[in-house]
């Protein structure tokens, strides 16, 4: 798989692939939370941090998926949840991974994931998953992610575990 490395200045330049990208996966999901008009709100909040960062994975061509995120400010968190007390120093919100159903298994997800986080100069990564989806809690647990609290950060989103990674 080929990797691609993208920084605030790309964020134009691969919005579009990120918003398709989305859209297949979740091209079966009637919440409007998950609508393309909701999340191309969020991908350009997260794409106009200066330090946000993108990689995706290529295939025979084409996109496998990709993930993204920022280090917080000093003290940020996620909005409705309260940061824990162990990570000390910068911490690293991976926002979006997202993988293309039928690279899903394959070990694909993990080598972008890590390839993102690799060089972020950040403690500690942190990440909000669907509390209803027990099968990724598990993926990210095996990760070496834990669950550190719950959030519902928006009237129409869905309940969040919040789970966080100290790094070496």
């Amino acid at each position: 798989m080929d990797l691609r490395q993208y920084g605030h200045a790309d964020a134009q330049a691969v919005r579009s692939m990120l918003l398709d990208i989305h859209d297949e996966v979740y091209a079966d999901n009637p919440d409007p939370f998950h609508s393309r008009e909701r999340f191309s709100y969020f991908l350009d909040l997260w794409s106009s941090r200066k330090n946000w960062r993108c990689v995706s994975g290529w295939e025979n061509g084409g996109p496998v998926g990709y993930a993204y995120g920022s280090v917080l400010a000093p003290g940020g968190w996620w909005r409705g949840s309260t940061r824990p007390s162990g990570p000390r120093g910068p911490v690293f919100a991976l926002s979006e991974l997202m993988v293309l159903a039928k690279w899903r298994g394959t070990g694909r997800a993990q080598r972008i994931h890590d390839a993102l986080i690799a060089p972020v100069p950040a403690n500690a990564v942190s990440l909000q998953v669907e509390s209803a989806h027990d099968k990724v809690l598990r993926l990210y647990e095996s990760w070496g992610y834990r669950q550190v609290d719950e959030s519902k950060a928006h009237d129409d989103s869905p309940q969040y575990a919040v789970m966080l990674k100290c790094l070496p």
